[in-house]
């Protein structure tokens, strides 16, 4: 960007512009044998109204610092575990990938999701179909971040600038396990022990000067930072590093241990009923869970996967997103929603699957919970476009974050900056906001009413439910309303 171009974007817009003489022509020095040009600034324009000429200097900032991409690397680079006793599920060495910004002291850990295992049949199932998930031995030497792991400030407004690290998940055991390899198990189930390792690692690269660490992640992941945020919190505080704030952003984590639509015989984690499967593989992955919650349901340690189980004994702030209707709850609770359109029966699980999430949710502080049918959000590129109730993903965190500075210097905290976020219209997709929905066998794009018919939806009886006339119930589907 040239700063002539530059200095028009920013006087732009004053409320009270003043005639301005052009400036004279650049001025050369040479300092250390090299040409700087130099432009004088002229502030006249901005005497009476400095909010309006700051908030223009943040916005040109933001809009010069992708100018100079072609010199900047953005890609996350991978580094391996010094500690190699601290494995993948098949005794490759664990890793994670790291993007440090030099002078930066907010940290960013993202978990990675991607189910589990809990047998050592559908372990060595699971090894054979997706190997990336239990070992580190093909992971590329890069990885670029999205949604709120990218370094562009119109994907990422408030974190673009933070040092990123992806922790790419290799221990198929809900980031829980501590146990090693051994043959009964046929593998090695470290979850909790790799984020450990990692974030004493990434202390001698910078960490031990951070004024916040965010432990985030989505799916596993997600479960992942609730059974971890407080054991990171408390290893920090044992290694003397007391002036680090931890806190967690659970994304699409926080399952229900509801009953199934339909009981399947228990043969993997997405045909079997959820308490059963994490029953099984708390045993085998020898899985470790907040000491609070394990003295809360002491034999029943399978309790505290659950976000509403475990979520009240965790010390740390935690921000919790969920989608009212999560796809891989819906799976695990045996409702497909592919092929036909859904039973009557189907239809009512799933609107009461969405009054169950909002009543687990009430009580969470930190919130955000859209009436939509997806999975994960945090790291798509389109998490800046969905809202609740007016306000967008990144502005509640960034709401999230004041609220909390402010509570620490004792203030109030900011009007009109919410952080407790839920929708209250109650069917799939009523948030005009959502994700795009695409048919599965055609690849086209669904809008609501295509949706909701393919789902099985009545406009004549929900309209009757209502109160309404059938037309009139359309056409607020048709505007989002």
């Amino acid at each position: 960007c040239r700063s002539s171009l530059c200095l028009v974007q920013l006087f732009r817009g004053g409320r009270n512009p003043q005639p301005r003489r052009a400036p004279p022509p650049p001025t050369y020095r040479a300092d250390r044998g090299d040409t700087t040009e130099s432009f004088p600034l002229d502030f006249t324009a901005v005497e009476e109204n400095m909010d309006n000429f700051m908030t223009q200097v943040k916005n040109l900032a933001q809009s010069l610092y992708p100018c100079s991409a072609q010199k900047l690397d953005y890609d996350m680079k991978l580094n391996f575990l010094e500690n190699t006793s601290v494995t993948c599920n098949d005794g490759s060495p664990a890793g994670y990938y790291l993007k440090e910004s030099r002078g930066s002291r907010r940290w960013l850990i993202f978990l990675e999701g991607g189910w589990y295992c809990f047998n050592k049949e559908n372990c060595d199932s699971r090894y054979e179909t997706m190997r990336r998930l239990m070992s580190s031995s093909k992971w590329p030497q890069t990885k670029t971040g999205t949604g709120i792991l990218s370094p562009l400030p119109e994907e990422n407004p408030h974190w673009w600038n933070a040092n990123m690290v992806y922790i790419p998940y290799c221990s198929s055991d809900v980031w829980s396990g501590a146990s090693a390899k051994t043959e009964q198990s046929g593998y090695a189930f470290m979850g909790s022990l790799i984020i450990q390792e990692i974030v004493k690692d990434l202390l001698t690269k910078g960490l031990d000067n951070a004024k916040v660490l965010l432990l985030a992640g989505s799916s596993a992941g997600g479960t992942g930072v609730l059974l971890n945020v407080d054991r990171v919190a408390e290893l920090l505080e044992g290694l003397g590093h007391t002036g680090i704030q931890v806190r967690g952003l659970s994304d699409s984590g926080w399952f229900l241990d509801n009953k199934q639509y339909h009981c399947t015989d228990c043969v993997d984690a997405v045909s079997c009923a959820p308490t059963e499967t994490i029953k099984r593989g708390i045993k085998y992955w020898g899985g470790v869970v907040p000491e609070r919650c394990r003295k809360t349901h002491e034999g029943e340690e399978w309790n505290c996967f659950f976000g509403y189980r475990v979520f009240p004994s965790i010390k740390s702030p935690v921000f919790v997103v969920q989608w009212l209707f999560d796809e891989a709850q819906l799976t695990v609770d045996n409702i497909q929603l592919t092929g036909q359109p859904v039973q009557e029966g189907q239809w009512r699980y799933i609107q009461n699957l969405g009054i169950e999430l909002r009543n687990t949710l009430k009580d969470v502080p930190a919130m955000f919970a859209p009436a939509c049918l997806s999975h994960e959000v945090i790291t798509r590129n389109y998490w800046i476009d969905v809202q609740v109730k007016g306000t967008s993903l990144p502005r509640a965190l960034h709401c999230w974050d004041r609220s909390l500075q402010d509570n620490r210097n004792n203030k109030a905290p900011p009007k009109g900056c919410p952080v407790h976020l839920i929708d209250s219209c109650p069917w799939p997709h009523c948030n005009p906001t959502c994700p795009t929905i695409r048919d599965q066998f055609t690849g086209q794009e669904m809008n609501v009413i295509q949706f909701l018919m393919h789902m099985g939806f009545d406009v004549q009886k929900m309209a009757q439910q209502q109160g309404m006339d059938p037309s009139k119930l359309l056409g607020m589907l048709s505007s989002g309303s």
